[in-house]
């Protein structure tokens, strides 16, 4: 808002003008008389009178409430029109305090503007103009009550000027293109950041800090304020391997470095989109031995592409004592790079609480990662359903584009109903693509549980491999079309290798952890499991109504490995009642006739 005052003097009195326009809209069809102001010489004030016309909707109707359901996310249309040829400057406002628990003000997408007209409005948002001005928005309620924010309107009679209310203006235009290490700090709000002399670390309860990056959903933890690079942590654990064997907690040379680090099919690096494009190789990962959360020295460095949120990394994502609070307490148990003792790891608690554990369990892991500093933001807003899009890997996919030259963690549609969601876990038989279903079977919303069999081997003739070969391929039980199972291969050889407490995950697959040869205990059948140590096992992304299902790969002479709902690994007893992931490998002429990968929009296939 613009004010002009003229002062008075001992020979002379100015005119003392003062022009404010606040609309607060109440909603309609409204006329309020308007002023353009001008300078000129010799001091004198000329003002043209007009009159302002306009009309504020939300979703088409004539309103200046935003309401929002308990524990949802809404988007709105916003409008606002002006029929006069006054050329005005505009910002949309909330009127009070927000209620706790309530984001708003972020644009889901620029708005869309009609041209001016020779006679009609000239009312603009920022730089565009046109006699409507139309913006997309999305408000968040994370509370467990109806809210309902009322919109304010203030019109700037000064061209170029224009204040902003006190209590924040609705429309926060939030920055798309850049380097990631500006964007993710530029768009957080001052006490969503804390910077400690190295790092400027995101903290809080859910910021924007969403990253969308090789088929899977990141969190950006860190930009180093040297460097400029950015860490990211997965934000859901996407595998489980045992640590290392007993009694040695040091990350270099355990199992842990190896999988985040194995550039093969059988491990994490390997199946990232580009590494070598987006991530700094050289990065320094702190695994100095910690017995709390202070900031540790920088006694054991270990320099790899890949490695783990460190103890103290983890304690500054949350702005109070309370690790409740945290953006990166996800409710699982998982692993963190900070051992506590020679023979104990701190690991991440289901409350978001420290605690620690013997090396040789199995539990959730959440990669980490420092991007490159000329890694740039080209989309999305940080929102989980509207994360930073990263430049490279962004690309349209355009159609009949072959799934086998996707990436592990994308999404497609495969199957019907409620389990219609599949993801890619890796080009393991290299001429086609090994999927999953994103979560374990259902069954009229609950989810279908069964018993291992009578042998720790998996079979297409055991307890849950026949179901998988039989009851789950008949069209008539609603799991699968016939356009589905035509894109299956009619033969897998899944790799049934033993691993016990303090196992490298490489035994699963290998004889050995050399990976001189595989193991000789396979099957082949068309539909199986996720081993233990495979991309996408242990791995889920919700929390309520989730169960445990089964892996394929033994723990004992009597027990086999399942996937708990928090991510951990454990062996169970072969008459456990547990849920099931079907896995399979679709043929390798397989093509992408739709979508972008996201869980939003995710593939759409055919057979070539």
């Amino acid at each position: 808002m613009k004010k002009l005052l003229l002062e008075t003097s001992f020979s002379k009195i100015y005119m003392i003008a003062m022009i404010i326009i606040t609309l607060l809209i109440l909603g309609g069809y409204f006329s309020y008389a308007m002023f353009t102001v001008s300078k000129e010489k010799g001091n004198a004030i000329s003002i043209v009178t007009g009159n302002l016309e306009y009309r504020l909707t939300v979703d088409e109707e004539e309103t200046n409430k935003l309401t929002v359901e308990p524990n949802t996310t809404k988007t709105f249309t916003i409008t606002l029109s002006n029929p006069n040829n006054i050329k005005a400057r505009f910002n949309f406002y909330y009127i009070g305090s927000l209620p706790t628990n309530v984001k708003a003000g972020y644009i889901v997408e620029e708005g869309i503007n009609v041209p001016p007209l020779e006679v009609g409005t000239n009312l603009e948002k920022l730089n565009t103009a046109g006699s409507s001005n139309t913006y997309i928005i999305r408000v968040s309620n994370k509370s467990n009550s109806q809210v309902t924010i009322t919109l304010g309107v203030e019109v700037g009679l000064d061209y170029n000027d224009l204040s902003l209310k006190d209590n924040g203006h609705l429309f926060e235009e939030i920055k798309t293109t850049g380097p990631v290490s500006e964007i993710i700090i530029d768009n957080l709000e001052n006490g969503d950041i804390y910077d400690d002399g190295e790092d400027t670390f995101i903290i809080g309860e859910d910021p924007n800090n969403y990253i969308w990056y090789s088929g899977k959903l990141w969190r950006a933890v860190s930009v180093n304020d040297e460097e400029k690079t950015t860490k990211l942590v997965t934000q859901w654990g996407i595998s489980g391997v045992t640590y290392n064997v007993n009694n040695n907690t040091t990350f270099e040379g355990s199992y842990m470095e190896e999988w985040l680090n194995d550039t093969t099919v059988d491990g994490f690096l390997g199946n990232l989109r580009d590494y070598e494009r987006f991530i700094k190789l050289d990065s320094k990962w702190n695994a100095t031995m910690m017995s709390d959360a202070s900031k540790p020295e920088s006694t054991t460095i270990v320099e790899d592409p890949v490695g783990l949120l460190n103890l103290y990394e983890y304690t500054m994502s949350y702005s109070t004592t309370d690790a409740t609070n945290g953006y990166l307490n996800i409710g699982h148990r998982w692993w963190v790079l900070t051992p506590l003792s020679s023979s104990r790891i701190n690991i991440i608690e289901t409350n978001g609480e420290t605690t620690s554990t013997t090396p040789v369990n199995s539990f959730s892991i959440r990669p980490s990662i420092n991007l490159k500093p000329d890694v740039k933001i080209v989309d999305g807003n940080g929102t989980e359903e509207d994360p930073y899009r990263l430049e490279g890997d962004n690309d349209t996919v355009s159609s009949g584009t072959l799934l086998k030259d996707r990436y592990s963690g994308e999404y497609l549609t495969f199957g019907t109903g409620e389990n219609n969601l599949y993801r890619i876990v890796s080009h393991e038989n290299g001429s086609g693509t090994k999927i999953t279903s994103a979560e374990p079977l259902k069954d009229s919303e609950t989810f279908k549980t069964t018993s291992f069999g009578n042998s720790i081997n998996y079979s297409s003739s055991n307890t849950i491999g026949s179901f998988l070969n039989n009851e789950y391929l008949d069209t008539s039980n609603g799991y699968l079309t016939n356009k589905d199972i035509n894109m299956i291969e009619d033969s897998t050889t899944w790799y049934l290798g033993m691993i016990e407490y303090g196992d490298n995950y490489k035994l699963g697959k290998y004889t050995d952890s050399n990976m001189s040869s595989v193991t000789q205990n396979t099957t082949t059948s068309k539909v199986g499991l996720l081993r233990m140590g495979e991309l996408m096992s242990s791995q889920t992304d919700i929390l309520e109504n989730n169960t445990a299902y089964w892996l394929l790969t033994p723990f004992s002479d009597s027990t086999v490995r399942y996937a708990s709902y928090n991510g951990s690994t454990f062996g169970g007893e072969l008459t456990l009642e547990l849920g099931i992931k079907p896995t399979l490998n679709l043929k390798q002429n397989v093509v992408i006739t739709s979508g972008d990968g996201t869980k939003t929009n995710p593939f759409q296939i055919e057979l070539q």
